[in-house]
């Protein structure tokens, strides 16, 4: 099945907010956030990579995005919530999207961080085909949660998905992707690896001190920086050990 749009065509802020954002404090603080509220965010079909630095904004603004489409802030579908401590930004109550016409309401949100508590809440409220996630390894489980859960079009939020990842690992996460895409999903992903936002066709939006700005991926300073790296790490190494 073919959207006749994807699932999410713009994130702006709302005329009439639930939350009213201090401009002077976080998350209005950090450059992506206001440019988002100025400007707000197309998402077109296929993947969107948000690339970005520690701190840059990027998960913040997956977050955000997954919580407006209903997903549980903590991981997971719209169709099952487990809390453990809330950390959420305000920035949802401040903004509204807009859905694709046509679109169905199938949607995942994979936040590295919580996936723990998600296995938790599925133990202890069986009912699905999945597997015990908690007898995995950390990246088995992640694996499994591709195989079992990303198997429809639909919506597809991931936060740093690659933290759990080895490189081939991380190759078999790219060719899920690819699938949704041909299947008529929709993804957003924050991400610093290199490996993953190489995906062909995909959309880059890179996140910093400038706020947000499109990028090809030869372009991106993530990709200097491994390459740079890897060319010659005791140029890097020198510097940081005689540091310490």
């Amino acid at each position: 099945m073919r959207f006749d749009q994807p699932p999410v065509v713009r994130v702006q802020r709302h005329p009439d907010p639930h939350e009213h954002l201090d401009p002077d404090a976080w998350p209005c603080t950090v450059p992506a956030v206001e440019q988002l509220l100025e400007e707000g965010l197309d998402l077109g079909p296929g993947v969107t990579f948000l690339v970005g630095e520690n701190g840059s904004g990027k998960s913040t603004l997956v977050e955000a995005v997954a919580q407006l489409y209903g997903l549980s802030p903590e991981g997971g579908t719209a169709f099952g919530r487990h809390t453990t401590r809330s950390t959420e930004s305000p920035l949802p109550g401040a903004l509204q999207m807009r859905r694709g016409i046509g679109s169905g309401r199938w949607g995942f949100f994979l936040r590295a961080e919580t996936m723990h508590g998600w296995y938790t809440f599925l133990e202890e409220n069986p009912g699905g085909s999945d597997p015990d996630f908690h007898e995995m390894s950390h990246g088995e489980s992640f694996l499994a949660v591709l195989e079992h859960r990303f198997d429809s079009a639909g919506f597809y939020c991931l936060d740093e998905p690659e933290a759990a990842l080895s490189f081939s690992s991380t190759l078999r996460l790219m060719s899920t992707l690819q699938r949704l895409v041909e299947d008529g999903g929709q993804v957003l992903c924050a991400t610093h690896s290199p490996v993953l936002a190489s995906l062909p066709g995909a959309r880059i939006v890179e996140v910093g001190p400038w706020g947000l700005r499109e990028s090809a991926w030869d372009d991106l300073e993530l990709v200097a920086h491994w390459r740079a790296y890897l060319d010659a790490p005791d140029r890097y190494l020198r510097h940081l050990l005689a540091d310490d």
